[in-house]
């Protein structure tokens, strides 16, 4: 009787490449993590290089660059102005076993914002239309914004469901944004005054959200930020949008059809 050969075992650290090549719906999840979060933890590089988390309140630039508002009370502050790298975990969670839900850590560089500039005043307001009650400490001289500069992400969205993803991934596209830019609040605050129960439809049929007084805080090329309260839901658009007119466009044509949902 013939023996077989004995078979070789592959080395023990041979695996299967976890990471799923990033598509589309990858991208719309990241998004929706990244735009839709209120808060989220902070990890900073403390003077001993251990790092350290804290929770902190979020927002969001027009181009989908995380803010923060922070005290130089706190240490996060000081680690950040010593060593700008960190890192944000966005974990919303859910029913159930919290490792079921999505969730996106991102890898920052943190940068504090001139009060005085041009971004500063738009930071200013997006971030307190997000979080309106930081209005209570937020021109305090010891708080401070900054802007957390993406340069990667890491994506998981459930188990089995891993994927890298780049600052293009997530962020929208600079010219638009920066189109958009200079219209933005006197849109936002013409949809609240002119066409409040458009975006109380937005929220209702469109997002499923309970009745109530829901408002825009924020518009991008991206989609539509909406708060009733402490609630925040995202409406993300059918395709970007790159001009002031394009917004409009969509806007109107989203009305539409949560009047026809509705």
């Amino acid at each position: 009787m013939t023996t077989p050969p004995m078979q070789t075992p592959p080395p023990a650290d041979r695996r299967t490449d976890p990471i799923r090549p990033t598509d589309d719906q990858a991208r719309a999840l990241g998004k929706q993590l990244l735009r839709g979060a209120r808060f989220g933890s902070l990890a900073t590089l403390g003077p001993d290089g251990h790092p350290s988390a804290s929770l902190v309140s979020l927002a969001t630039d027009i181009d989908g660059t995380p803010l923060i508002l922070v005290s130089a009370l706190s240490s996060h502050t000081g680690n950040l102005k010593a060593d700008p790298r960190c890192s944000l975990l966005l974990a919303p969670g859910g029913k159930g076993d919290p490792l079921a839900h999505a969730r996106i850590t991102l890898k920052l560089r943190a940068r504090q914002i001139e009060r005085a500039s041009e971004a500063g005043a738009r930071i200013r307001r997006r971030f307190l239309a997000r979080q309106p009650k930081a209005a209570l400490y937020a021109d305090f001289g010891d708080f401070c914004f900054f802007a957390l500069d993406l340069e990667a992400a890491s994506l998981n969205g459930g188990f089995g469901r891993a994927y890298e993803l780049t600052p293009s991934d997530l962020l929208s596209d600079t010219v638009a944004a920066s189109a958009l830019a200079g219209m933005e609040e006197g849109a936002v605050a013409h949809m609240n005054e002119d066409h409040a129960d458009a975006v109380r439809h937005y929220a209702t049929a469109l997002l499923g959200a309970v009745d109530g007084a829901w408002r825009l805080t924020g518009l991008d090329p991206d989609g539509a930020d909406l708060a009733r309260g402490d609630q925040a839901l995202r409406l993300p658009f059918p395709a970007p949008v790159a001009t002031p007119g394009e917004l409009r466009s969509i806007l109107v044509e989203l009305a539409a059809a949560a009047r026809k949902t509705g």
